[in-house]
C-alpha cells in the first residue's frame, strides 16, 4: 500500500491538528534483523551502505508510514567518538536527512531523528551538559540543512539533557517543528523518578510542538503514560517497543505481533495521541497495521477516503446523470424527506445457520409499527450469515425493506462495488455506510481487516453510483442506482471537532441522513445537534435500553465514544438483577427518547442481546 499523503505536503503542524498521522518504526532492530552486525555504526551506512538504509525506509513508506525518520538516532559526537566517528557528525546527518528525503519525496514529512548523548549524570554534570548542547545544535543544524520537515528527540531518561537538546535545536533552526518523546522504565517514570505527569508539564515549559513516549517495555507501558501526558495539552507523538526482546536461538527478537500491536495503536489513538509508529522490534508489517487504523480514524492527509471532487459529486462529470429524489428511492427515504418521525431498529441473525429466530423478529418489529429494521456489517465477528443475504430474505419472505449496513473492514474497493451492486439489484435501496470495527473483538483475531475504503470512501462510491458512475468515473451500464445513504455519528466521541468535521466529509460525500450511536445525556444530544446544525441532515437519535449493571459498565469503561453518567449506571447498580433491571433500563431508554424526540427525526433502536421486545415497551406511547 502506497502512502496517501499529497504529493504537495502542507506544513507539518497543520496536518497534526487536522488528523492523525502514522509514523515509522525501528530502525536499528531492523537493520540488526537484515544481517547489520550490532558493531558496525548504523549510522555510518548513510554513507557506507546508503541503499540498506533507503530500502527500510521504502519499505515502511510503501507500508503506509506518513512520517519517515532518519537514521540518525546516534549521529551525535559523543556516541561516534566510540567508533571514531567524533568528526562526521555533520556529513552523517546530511546524508541521513538526504537519503530519507529521496525516497519519500513529497510523499511522506522526513523526521530529523535526535537521540541522547548516552552519558551518566557524574560529578561533571554541569560541563557534560555544555558539551552536549554543543553536539545537539550541530546534529540539528545539519539534520535541518539537510531538509528535514521536523525534529524528534527521542527515548531520553535524563529530563535537562531532554531540556538542552530542545533548545538547542529551537535555536538553529526556529521554524522547524520539535516533537520531544521521552521514554519511561516500567514502573512509569524516568531516571529521576519524575512520574508523566510531571514530565508533560516539564517539557511543556521546554517549548516543544509535541510531546510523547517512545521504547519503553511495549504498548501497554506506553499507552498509560500516554493517557497520563495528555493533560499538557500539546499533541502527542507515541512510538512503543514491540514488547521486550527475548533470546531465541542465540538472537535477540521481539515477539509482539502486529495485530497485538495494531490493537494497543487503536486504544492510543483513543487515548489522545496525534501520531503512533512504533520503536525498537516493529518492522514495516507491525506499521502497515498501525496505518489501516489511522486511515480508518482519521488520517489527516488521506486523499483517497477523504477528498471528494465537487465535480463528481454535483453532477458535472460528462458521464453523469442526475440522481433520484430522495423521496422516490424508497418508502423509508420518503419519509425521511417528508420530514417524519421514524423508528428502525436493529435485527441481526444469530450465529449459525438458522435466520428464523431474526425473521421473525423482524416480522414482529414491523407489525408493531416499526419503520425499518437494519441489519449490521458482520458484527462482533462472529459466525453468522452476511447481512446482504439476511436483507435479501426479508425481501423475498415477508416484503420487508431493510436498512443494510455496509463497512469498509471486510471488502476491498472492488468487492464493495459488487457488494452494492448486489444489493441494489436484489432491491434493497437504504443503506448505513460506516468504517466498521477491527475483527480483533470477535472470536476471530487471526482475521485480517481491509480497510480500502473507510465511510467517507463508500459514501462517495454510493453517491456516484447514484449518478450512474462507477468509482473510476464511467458511465454504469443499465443505469444509476437510487441508494438512501444513512451514516454513523459518535455524539460522546472523546475527540468531538475530529468527529464533526468527519461528519462535515461524509455529508459532503453523499450523506443523506445520520444515525448516531447510543446516547444517555440529552444535554450532550443538545450540544452535538447545535454544532452540526449547519448540516441540515436529519438525526436519528441511538437508543440503547441497558439490561443490567454490569451491561451499563462495560459500556461506559470499554466502548469509544459512549458516556453513560454516574447517576445512570448508579440506577442500573440499585436495581435488582434480571427482569427488574431490564425494567430499569427500559425506563431510562424510555425518559431519554421521550425527552428528546422533538429535536430528532427519529431513532434507532439498538435492543441488546436479542431482547427485541424491549424495543417495543421503549417505544410504548411515543406519540409519533
Amino acid at each position: 500500500m502506497a502512502s496517501d499523503l499529497s504529493p504537495s505536503l502542507i506544513p507539518f503542524l497543520e496536518a497534526v491538528e487536522k488528523g492523525l498521522l502514522v509514523s515509522d518504526g525501528a530502525m536499528g532492530s531492523l537493520l540488526y534483523e537484515r544481517g547489520v552486525f550490532v558493531t558496525q555504526n548504523f549510522e555510518q551506512l548513510n554513507v557506507a551502505r546508503p541503499d540498506v538504509v533507503k530500502k527500510i525506509h521504502a519499505d515502511y513508506l510503501e507500508a503506509g508510514a506518513q512520517i519517515i525518520q532518519t537514521n540518525t538516532f546516534g549521529a551525535n559526537s559523543f556516541r561516534l567518538d566510540r567508533h571514531g566517528l567524533v568528526g562526521e557528525v555533520r556529513r552523517l546527518n546530511i546524508a541521513g536527512a538526504a537519503i530519507a528525503r529521496e525516497v519519500v519525496g513529497r510523499n511522506a514529512y522526513v523526521a530529523g531523528s535526535i537521540g541522547p548523548t548516552g552519558l551518566v549524570p557524574g560529578p561533571n554534570r554541569a560541563k557534560e551538559l555544555t558539551a552536549a548542547r554543543a553536539t545537539f545544535a550541530e546534529q540539528a543544524a545539519a539534520l535541518a540543512e539537510g531538509g528535514v520537515d521536523l525534529f524528534v528527540i527521542e527515548t531520553f531518561r535524563h529530563l535537562d539533557e531532554l531540556g538542552i537538546a530542545i533548545q538547542a535545536a529551537r535555536e538553529v533552526a526556529p521554524k522547524i517543528p520539535i516533537a520531544a518523546t521521552p521514554t519511561f522504565d516500567s514502573e512509569g517514570t524516568v531516571a529521576d523518578g519524575t512520574p508523566p505527569e510531571e514530565v508533560a508539564s516539564i517539557l511543556r515549559d521546554f517549548g516543544p510542538d509535541i510531546i510523547g513516549v517512545n521504547c519503553g517495555d511495549g504498548p501497554q507501558l506506553s499507552l498509560t503514560m500516554a493517557e497520563r501526558m495528555r493533560r499538557a495539552g500539546l499533541p502527542l507523538y507515541v512510538q512503543p517497543n514491540a514488547g521486550l526482546p527475548r533470546s531465541v536461538d542465540g538472537r535477540l527478537l521481539y515477539m509482539a505481533t502486529p495485530e497485538y500491536f495494531d490493537v494497543f495503536a487503536r486504544r492510543m489513538i483513543q487515548a489522545g495521541a496525534r501520531i503512533v509508529g512504533g520503536c525498537c522490534g516493529t518492522t514495516p508489517e507491525h506499521i502497515r497495521w498501525m496505518a489501516r487504523s489511522v486511515r480508518m480514524l482519521g488520517s489527516a492527509l488521506s486523499q483517497k477516503t477523504q477528498s471528494v471532487p465537487p465535480y463528481e459529486l454535483k453532477g458535472g462529470h460528462p458521464n453523469a446523470v442526475e440522481p433520484t429524489p430522495l423521496k422516490q428511492r424508497s418508502e423509508f427515504a420518503a419519509k425521511i424527506a417528508d420530514g417524519k418521525f421514524v423508528v428502525s431498529v436493529e435485527v441481526n441473525p444469530d450465529p449459525g445457520t438458522s435466520p428464523e429466530n431474526a425473521l421473525a423478529a423482524a416480522k414482529m418489529l414491523i407489525d408493531a409499527g416499526v419503520d425499518i429494521v437494519n441489519v449490521a456489517d458482520g458484527p462482533r465477528a462472529t459466525a453468522r450469515m452476511s447481512n446482504l443475504a439476511f436483507c435479501a430474505l426479508l425481501l423475498e419472505r415477508h416484503g420487508i425493506q431493510p436498512i443494510l449496513h455496509v463497512c469498509g473492514r471486510d471488502r476491498n474497493m472492488l468487492g464493495q462495488m459488487a457488494h452494492l451492486l448486489g444489493a441494489h439489484a436484489l432491491g434493497i435501496r437504504n443503506l448505513v455506510v460506516i468504517t466498521g470495527d477491527p475483527p480483533k473483538v470477535g472470536d476471530y483475531p487471526e482475521a485480517t481487516a481491509v480497510y480500502d475504503l473507510d465511510s467517507v470512501g463508500l459514501l462517495h462510491m454510493a453517491s456516484k453510483m447514484n449518478r450512474g458512475l462507477d468509482p473510476a468515473g464511467k458511465g454504469l451500464r443499465g443505469g444509476k442506482t437510487e441508494f438512501c445513504c444513512a451514516t454513523g455519528f459518535e455524539p460522546g466521541a472523546q475527540d468531538l471537532d475530529r468527529e464533526i468535521a468527519r461528519l462535515e466529509a461524509k455529508v459532503a460525500a453523499g450523506a443523506d441522513l445520520v444515525m448516531t450511536q447510543p446516547v444517555f445525556q440529552q444535554e450532550l444530544l443538545d450540544q452535538v445537534l447545535r454544532r452540526i446544525a449547519h448540516l441540515k441532515v436529519p438525526v436519528l437519535v441511538g437508543v440503547l435500553p441497558l439490561v443490567s449493571f454490569k451491561n451499563a459498565e462495560f459500556l461506559h469503561n470499554e466502548v469509544p465514544g459512549m458516556q453513560i453518567p454516574d447517576e445512570i449506571r448508579e440506577r442500573m447498580r440499585a436495581a435488582p438483577p434480571g427482569a427488574e433491571a431490564r425494567k430499569e433500563g427500559v425506563r431510562i431508554a424510555r425518559e431519554m427518547l421521550f425527552a428528546v424526540r422533538d429535536r430528532v427525526q427519529g431513532a434507532y433502536l439498538m435492543p441488546p442481546l436479542g431482547k427485541y421486545e424491549l424495543a417495543l415497551e421503549v417505544l410504548d406511547g411515543l406519540n409519533r
